[in-house]
């Protein structure tokens, strides 16, 4: 409930930074100086929008899952595990990919 409620406040300052931004931005042009920086309260304000975004979705995440060997082993058999194919050998392959044509082998 509160990560949902840190993830809503996230959002709303960073549309309100957003919009800010957009309004300064837009006083300097009208001014004739879009050479201008950010003032620090809209700096301030989107990285609180981070940090509660950041909080918001740690708190939202479902629990972790156990990813030990034996918690693996109970959702498959040891057939299941000892079906799978082994290592690939490439090296037979060699003599024919990196023959010469003139060698007679191909």
């Amino acid at each position: 409930m509160i990560g949902k409620l840190f993830l809503t406040l996230a959002t709303l300052a960073l549309l309100h930074a957003a919009y800010s931004t957009y309004e300064h931005l837009s006083l300097l042009k009208a001014l004739g100086k879009p050479e201008g920086s950010l003032p620090l309260d809209i700096v301030y304000e989107s990285i609180l929008a981070l940090i509660l975004g950041l909080l918001g979705a740690s708190l939202n995440a479902p629990p972790l899952k156990d990813i030990t060997w034996a918690s693996e082993m109970k959702k498959r058999t040891i057939d299941g595990m000892d079906s799978r194919l082994g290592f690939a050998h490439y090296r037979s392959r060699g003599k024919f990919l990196f023959a010469s044509p003139h060698d007679g082998k191909i």
